[in-house]
């Protein structure tokens, strides 16, 4: 699959991690390189569909940026059809750093941070990254769970930022799936995956207190994006 590169970057890189490549022993610091590696070769296999892609990359550099919204389970194909320039909340934890550095590789870089610890900060260093011309990706289910479930970060950062809420979903035919709680999963070779990026919503409440309280409404649009992205799956299968 071909695909556009967004041009947009932020003006300065968000704040290094807290953890340095010479606190992790070398036995991490190999789990990390063997990690990237087998994760690119796994997914060059891949056959990836992408729809609804088209206009937000088609935006100009004045264009708004969007928060998009992916369940904290099927990271992996995303991230891997996304490949952007894009902020993502990750969790201050040992293991958050080690995913920062992996999904660095692929393009992305870290706002650190979560519902649990140095939330705030992360909220208002999120907002200044979609003010400065990148986008930001969120697991509103993350990262700790219950699967599928809806947590107001993601609407109020969207608020904050003036921004449009992009739900990001994903369908694959062959898969392990992971028994964590998130059902993670991590598509077998050759497998086919499909992406659908949602029509972008923008939040016009009046305050916070009213976004928080659209939770429900946005994680049935998740449900509805699931729905169809299985459906776009099944129909490319029958041709």
């Amino acid at each position: 699959m071909s695909a556009q590169t967004e041009r947009n970057v932020p003006e300065r890189e968000p704040a290094a991690p807290r953890t340095s490549a010479a606190a992790f022993d070398w036995r991490t610091r190999l789990a990390i390189t063997i990690g990237t590696w087998v994760l690119y070769a796994l997914g060059a296999t891949w056959r990836v569909k992408v729809h609804g892609r088209q206009a937000l990359l088609d935006r100009t550099p004045e264009s708004s940026r969007v928060v998009l919204t992916l369940w904290h389970g099927q990271m992996l194909p995303i991230l891997w059809a996304h490949r952007q320039p894009t902020g993502v909340m990750i969790s201050e934890h040992k293991d958050g750093e080690i995913i920062a550095r992996i999904v660095g590789t692929f393009g992305f870089f870290g706002v650190r941070g979560s519902s649990s610890r140095g939330g705030t900060r992360a909220l208002l260093e999120a907002v200044q990254v979609l003010k400065r011309g990148a986008d930001m990706a969120i697991t509103p289910d993350g990262p700790r769970g219950p699967r599928h479930s809806f947590a107001p970060g993601a609407l109020v950062l969207a608020h904050r930022a003036g921004a449009p809420v992009v739900s990001l979903v994903a369908h694959v035919d062959r898969k392990w799936k992971l028994r964590s709680w998130d059902a993670f999963e991590i598509p077998k070779p050759f497998a086919r995956v499909t992406i659908e990026y949602g029509e972008p919503v923008m939040l016009d409440d009046a305050d916070v207190r009213a976004v928080a309280a659209r939770t429900d409404e946005f994680a049935q649009r998740m449900r509805d994006a699931v729905a169809r992205v299985e459906m776009l799956a099944a129909t490319a299968t029958n041709i």
